[in-house]
């Protein structure tokens, strides 16, 4: 008899032990947790490789955030991307990436618009080469079971990371002055005094950037797939476009050289530089709303005489791009995509 109470504190103890086990197969098994380990088990890594080609859009001072659309359209420009994906998971992959993407802004698309005024004064232009390199993490949002030949024909997906880019913003300078009209480094010039006495330091051609977006892929045959994707880079960098602070002082540029005077301070050009469109009318148009000039004032008058510089894009105090928000890009890309054959397994012996 002294042996039943610690007979049923051991049949208490096993008891409770097993509405614990219970209560944890339940519970893992509600998110499918068990199921999931053994689902995750016989999944057989993959990798594929892919190669793209698309559009770039680029948003900044030149291209403004505020005109999301005629941004994503005016200037639009082409980029070439390889990529390399581990697929880890029945939905996680891990993908590395090179991309060349061309991107350009041009403040001359701003004739005309109401409230951007300012910037088709300014009338700065740019083209910029990007080269990046990406690690992205990718998301399924559709399962694939044991192996990529088992995928499904249609497979969405999601995706993000870092990435560490290259670039070199280059413009046009005005062909009146210039007898070559071939793009130039921009950089160099120190166009907003950077790098010269009283003023910061040159902005890095070396930057950091964010990629996220969405994709989906088809499934062509056992081995190929036919991929699009979109995705959006935010930057850590306000000068892809060389326009992000104040304007220089042009006596200092110009004891650079009259290049680096003449590319810092752009509003008084006949033409758009890039585009090659006739300027006068709407600078004149602007110098009399400003209350500068007569409303007489003929529309195809010489405008560098009109006004020795533009009240407000002459002085170290004015501002020549907007330090507010650093400067993004958008790539959208077809892509081919190619599943790299697994090991051949042979089948047990019996």
């Amino acid at each position: 008899m002294k042996k039943l109470p610690q007979l049923l504190g051991l049949l208490l103890v096993v008891a409770l032990s097993s509405q614990s086990v219970v209560a944890q197969f339940k519970f893992s098994n509600l998110f499918g947790g068990k199921e999931k380990t053994r689902k995750n088990r016989l999944f057989e890594p993959t990798s594929t490789v892919s190669l793209g080609f698309g559009s770039s859009s680029y948003y900044g001072d030149l291209s403004p955030y505020g005109r999301i659309v005629q941004s994503s359209i005016n200037g639009v420009r082409w980029n070439a991307n390889f990529n390399f994906t581990r697929q880890i998971s029945p939905t996680i992959g891990i993908r590395f990436g090179l991309t060349w993407a061309r991107i350009s802004g041009d403040d001359s698309y701003m004739d005309g618009v109401a409230g951007y005024e300012a910037n088709f004064m300014r009338n700065l232009h740019f083209r910029n080469d990007i080269k990046e390199l990406s690690i992205v993490g990718q998301y399924d949002l559709i399962r694939t079971e044991r192996s990529y030949l088992r995928r499904e024909p249609i497979i969405p997906y999601i995706f993000g990371g870092v990435a560490v880019f290259a670039h070199d913003p280059v413009a046009r300078p005005d062909a009146s002055l210039y007898s070559s009209n071939d793009w130039v480094r921009l950089q160099p010039l120190n166009t907003e005094g950077q790098g010269l006495p009283g003023y910061g330091t040159p902005y890095s051609l070396i930057s950091v950037s964010f990629p996220i977006g969405f994709g989906v892929r088809y499934k062509l045959n056992p081995n190929w797939d036919l991929g699009f994707e979109m995705g959006f880079r935010y930057t850590l960098t306000d000068y892809l476009d060389d326009a992000g602070g104040n304007y220089a002082d042009p006596n200092d540029l110009a004891a650079q050289s009259p290049l680096a005077r003449d590319m810092g301070n752009r509003t008084l050009e006949a033409s758009a530089a890039n585009r090659g469109i006739d300027r006068r009318p709407g600078v004149i148009k602007y110098l009399i709303a400003q209350g500068v000039i007569p409303a007489s004032t003929p529309l195809n008058s010489d405008i560098t005489t009109l006004v020795p510089a533009v009240d407000g894009f002459s002085t170290r105090t004015d501002q020549r791009g907007n330090p507010k928000y650093n400067d993004s890009y958008m790539l959208t890309t077809v892509k081919l995509i190619y599943h790299i054959p697994g090991k051949i397994k042979c089948p047990g012996i019996r």
